[in-house]
Order: structure tokens, then sequence, then C-alpha cells
């Protein structure tokens, strides 16, 4: 039984219930991949269910009322803060309410009206170039898979797997953004560095019901505990089935 080393009093309940977890509840009816059985096994199935513990409700922090939203806010995202994107976007949303509202845009006009998100250029043109694709190709409506999503400017893995999990509940992967990548190799999910390869390993340990939650709560935990330059360790209630709890700095990739 993996132990749970949190000190604090108020989330020694938390800390608990990850241990006995790890001894006793299972993820899902998929089966730990060849190399993760055995006490590995126990400790993945401690992750996730400690995860749910720590944030039942975790879900994308992007605010969006439909799918153009959601798509619109990822896009900005990139190398950017939720918080950031979410004050652009409370006054990007109510000029721009369709495809073709983005699609017409004045390419110089959105670029200042995104500045702040940073890599605006590049963004303008994945906003744009996407509602243009959108507008010739799906009649102004956000596709529900993988294969049509990837078809759009500036949309790759990451963001599909946004969009599908949240907007449309379709778990077709693993969201990997920094946070992710980083969570997967100091909790021993992966020891990739490729966001396709750290997605495919996630996918392969957890069934595929938790896909959309387990992007989501790693997130979560990355934000709030999990730091890149100063995890939270001795604050962390998974720190019993983490392998590279308490190093500090040099545990970031």
């Amino acid at each position: 039984m993996a132990r749970v080393h949190d000190p604090g009093k108020k989330k020694r309940s938390t800390a608990r219930r990850v241990a006995r977890t790890v001894r006793t509840r299972p993820v899902g009816s998929k089966p730990a991949p060849t190399g993760a059985r055995g006490k590995n096994a126990a400790r993945i199935r401690g992750i996730a269910e400690g995860l749910r513990h720590l944030y039942p409700d975790a879900t994308c922090e992007l605010r969006h009322d439909n799918p153009l939203q959601l798509l619109v806010a990822t896009i900005l995202s990139a190398q950017s803060t939720d918080k950031r994107v979410n004050q652009v976007t409370e006054t990007l949303f109510a000029r721009y309410q369709t495809a073709e509202d983005y699609a017409r845009a004045d390419p110089a006009e959105f670029e200042q009206e995104i500045r702040s998100t940073g890599f605006y250029r590049n963004k303008t043109r994945s906003v744009l170039g996407a509602a243009r694709r959108l507008v010739e190709g799906y009649g102004g409506r956000v596709p529900e898979t993988m294969e049509e999503l990837l078809t759009l400017p500036g949309v790759a893995r990451k963001t599909a797997n946004v969009v599908l999990g949240t907007a449309f509940s379709k778990p077709a992967g693993v969201v990997v953004d920094t946070h992710v990548k980083r969570l997967a190799w100091r909790l021993g999910l992966s020891n990739e560095k490729v966001p396709e390869k750290i997605e495919r390993d996630l996918m392969e340990r957890f069934p595929v019901n938790e896909w959309i939650f387990m992007g989501h709560a790693l997130i979560w935990h990355g934000r709030r505990v999990c730091h890149a330059r100063m995890p939270k360790c001795g604050q962390c209630a998974l720190a019993g089935v983490c392998l590279k709890r308490g190093l500090g700095m040099s545990m970031k990739r």
C-alpha cells in the first residue's frame, strides 16, 4: 500500500482516500498495458481515483457558450493563460458571433483585439483561416470528429481533444498541454516528450470513459499544486503515488 505524505490537517482525509484507492478501487475495465502491472497498476489506479477525489468537477476553464467560442478560445490559449484569454474573449465573443463574422474580419484589427494573448499574428491566421474553412466546408458549424477538426488551420490534436471532449462529450483522446506533459512524467505515466506519444501512453493506461476527465484533472493539479518550478510536494495528496516527489526544480521538464 502506497503511503500518502500530506502533513496538512485539512488534506488528511483526502490523502487517506487516495491511499485506500491504491489498494482497493479499480479505475475501469481496461487492463493495464504490458509493463504496468502489479504495484504500478495499483499506483496508476490511485492516481486516477485521487484526482477524482481532489477535482470531481474538473473541466475546461476557458469560458464559452458554444463549440465555436471554445474552438477560438482554445486556439488563443496557446502560450497564454486561460485568465488572459477569458479577458480577451469577453469582448471578442460579443463582436464575433458566427464563423462568418470571423471569416469577414479585418486581420489587422483582429490582431490588435487578441494582441495580449501573444503570438497574435499566427493566432489571427489560425482563427480566421479556421473560420473560412468552417464556412466553406462545414456550413459554418464546428465539426464533431477528430479527422475533420484536424483539417482546420491552427488545430492540432490538443485543440481538437478540448473541443470534442468539452463541447461534444466525445472522448477521442487525452488533452496534452504543458501541464499534462509535466505531470505525466512526474507521476510515471509516460517517459515520452512528444505530445502525441504522451497522449498514446495515457490512452493506454486509462479507460476511454476517463480520457476527458483525466486531461482536465491533470491540468488543474498542475496549476494548483504540481507547479513547474516549485511543486508543492509537501501539500500534495498524490505524493504517495508520485515517482518524482521532492525533487523540486530538477523536476522541470
